[in-house]
């Protein structure tokens, strides 16, 4: 339990503080393998003038 004082607050920001950085970076691992899904569903040009 975090106490309701100054050291608390000081306590919960840095928590706060760390933990943006894991979300951060948790959208940096997720914008990183749009790549990798691009390539995974590549249409060529044969398949789009084929057609269905």
């Amino acid at each position: 339990m975090i106490p309701d004082t100054v050291e608390g607050a000081i306590l919960l920001s840095v928590i706060d503080f760390f933990l943006s950085f894991i979300i951060i970076g948790g959208i940096g691992v997720v914008l990183s393998l749009f790549p990798y899904l691009n390539r995974l569903g590549e249409v060529s040009d044969h398949d789009l003038k084929a057609g269905h």
